[in-house]
């Protein structure tokens, strides 16, 4: 097996990851913790797990409030998901790869609640006092921001250079 092709096994390996933990911890809030009679765990000053159903997707936009709406959803980021896939399988560095997983992983875990609850559950409640920096999430959340960010951040700094990399990689690998 080539290198690119480990990377890619890589990525697919992470994307499971993710999605295994994600579904593991919600299980777990929802389940073992009882978090949606419960409402909320006060972990931390700053940390909280708070129980929320989220019927949109990212920020609460286009909000679920039907059936259709909710199918409409699960087909809308099920394409996304396969957008991502069949770029994670063409994709030759590791770094986007990696990001690529992330994102996949992610993904896969909200489509399945969304599948199996008809939204999203999220709990994670950071916070300072009142002040709420961010709307609360789960880890499906957190690794698609994170995959995304590596995406960008890869896309406007080193392109350039990994696409010389990548040439000498292809040159060497030929």
């Amino acid at each position: 097996m080539n290198g690119a092709m480990n990377r890619r096994m890589a990525g697919l390996l992470l994307a499971a990851l993710v999605f295994g933990l994600d579904q593991l911890v919600k299980w777990v809030v929802r389940v073992p913790l009882d978090l949606e009679k419960r409402g909320v765990i006060e972990l931390l000053p700053f940390f909280d797990l708070r129980w929320t159903q989220n019927f949109g997707i990212s920020l609460g936009l286009f909000e679920a409030d039907s059936v259709e709406a909710r199918w409409i959803l699960v087909l809308g980021t099920a394409a996304i998901a396969l957008i991502v896939l069949l770029w994670m399988l063409r994709e030759r560095t590791g770094g986007d790869i990696f990001g690529l997983g992330l994102i996949l992983g992610g993904a896969l875990g909200n489509i399945l609640d969304r599948i199996l609850w008809g939204y999203v559950i999220d709990y994670a409640d950071l916070h300072i006092g009142t002040f709420r920096p961010f709307l609360i999430f789960n880890i499906a959340d957190a690794a698609i921001t994170i995959g995304v960010l590596i995406i960008l951040a890869r896309s406007f700094f080193l392109r350039d250079k990994d696409d010389d990399d990548e040439m000498q990689l292809a040159a060497k690998e030929s």
